[in-house]
């Protein structure tokens, strides 16, 4: 199951309707060597920005660029008949390997828009009307509080430069901490390179004003963090209002006093946002510069450590021990536990591995309990060491080299090494009709 950037693709709603997605089973193997079919991936689109979390919350991708993709889940691994296992001293297997369940796995995707610029502000303090005349986009607008539902994304282009703008609705005081909408649309304003604080200079609301509605909207970016390096510039909006342009002429001087950048504007008139336009452009230009330029896609190989054994033993309790690792669970997935020779095989290969010596290390003893796997998905064997592998047959038991005096290492592999020679040519020579 893929996860694939599509530039045609804008929000995440298909996956709110619909959360369960399942890829294609494969088909199984037939006689005559035939293998069986690969199940067909299912690629599914997502709009560009979208971050993916587990279900804990830990991020897995971070998906930006259209073409990035993500694997979230995987299929089984296909099974092996039984010609598959035949060795020189194995003709005949009775048994085969089962293929592997397909895994699942639940996400959460969560978009984060990416834009250049981001409108913060009160409600109704005109961010959608300003992002409607300074772009093509076409927002619902209306007089009353939280309008804008969704953030709306426009392109703008000023001069040579093209950068696209975000509004990012529902800011209201005590957003951070979950009050009004604002809390789900703060993310919004995260991969942004300037913020642009929208302050309505004609406001009806007795209780506000723009000096307040700012120290408001600044304190809640400053609660949900990582935007202090953002610069900022202030557009004092609805200023075709007699009273609102009043309003802005007294207040400009507290702003650029606090370092702020301001411009007069108005989406009625359109007055003072080709000034606020190429602002923008000319920040936006100077990040871009700033940022490293984008490297080829590296394969990044981490090799596993000279001293990995591929699987961890935990002591669970005074009669359990836990095998923990990528093989030894696989190798269980693929065990019919209803043929005894199947059984045999998957030990010969914990054998090799070295799970039953890494047990004997940790202190377990015969007729203790091995689990293999999760708490919620393990089989449990009875510990019996030093005994021949049941696919073998027949091998030699009651012998246990960890037992005796200390041998050189190239010894005690050659000496294992005929042990293991010596159980498969019983099996050769056994003949169960006898």
């Amino acid at each position: 199951m893929i996860l694939v950037v599509d530039r045609d693709v804008t929000t995440l709603l298909e996956y709110h309707h619909g959360p369960h997605r399942k890829a294609a089973n494969g088909r199984p193997g037939e006689g005559d060597h035939r293998s069986g079919k690969d199940g067909a991936d299912l690629v599914l689109a997502v709009p560009d920005g979208t971050v993916v979390l587990d279900g804990k919350g830990e991020v897995l991708a971070d998906m930006v660029g259209p073409g990035t993709t993500f694997v979230a889940g995987q299929g089984g691994r296909g099974g092996l008949g039984n010609a598959a296992l035949a060795s020189a001293r194995r003709k005949a297997p009775g048994f085969a390997l089962l293929g592997e369940p397909g895994g699942d796995r639940d996400i959460v995707l969560e978009l984060k828009t990416v834009a250049d610029v981001a409108l913060v502000g009160y409600p109704s303090a005109g961010k959608s009307s300003l992002i409607s005349v300074l772009s093509a986009a076409k927002p619902k607008i209306a007089d009353y509080p939280f309008t804008t539902l969704v953030p709306n994304l426009g392109v703008v282009t000023a001069g040579s430069t093209v950068y696209t703008i975000a509004d990012v609705p529902g800011l209201i005081e005590g957003a951070s901490e979950g009050r009004g909408l604002g809390l789900e649309f703060l993310r919004h304003v995260e991969r942004c390179e300037v913020l642009v604080h929208v302050l309505d200079c004609a406001t009806l609301e007795s209780h506000r004003d723009p000096l307040s509605d700012l120290d408001a909207i600044e304190q809640e970016l400053m609660q949900y963090g990582g935007l202090e390096d953002r610069p900022r510039l202030v557009a004092l909006n609805k200023t075709d209002i007699p009273d609102g342009k009043d309003l802005a002429d007294i207040i400009r001087p507290d702003l650029e006093a606090r370092g702020y950048q301001v411009f007069d504007v108005s989406a009625v008139s359109r007055s003072g946002l080709k000034e606020l336009s190429f602002a923008l452009a000319g920040i936006v230009d100077r990040a871009r510069a700033a940022k490293p330029s984008q490297e080829a896609t590296r394969v990044v190989i981490r090799p596993k450590a000279v001293d990995d054994a591929g699987f961890s033993i935990s002591r669970e309790t005074a009669d359990l021990y836990r095998v923990r690792g990528e093989k030894p669970e696989r190798w269980v997935r693929q065990t019919d536990f209803t043929n005894d020779e199947a059984v045999g095989y998957l030990a010969d290969r914990l054998n090799r591995l070295g799970v039953e010596e890494a047990l004997v290390k940790a202190g377990a003893r015969e007729g203790d309990g091995v689990a293999i796997g999760s708490e919620d998905d393990a089989v449990v064997f009875d510990f019996e060491p030093a005994m021949a592998a049941g696919a073998e047959m027949l091998g030699r038991r009651g012998e246990d080299h960890r037992m005796e005096a200390p041998r050189p290492a190239a010894q005690r592999r050659r000496d294992r090494q005929a042990e293991r020679d010596d159980a498969h040519d019983a099996y050769e020579d056994f003949d169960p009709f006898a």
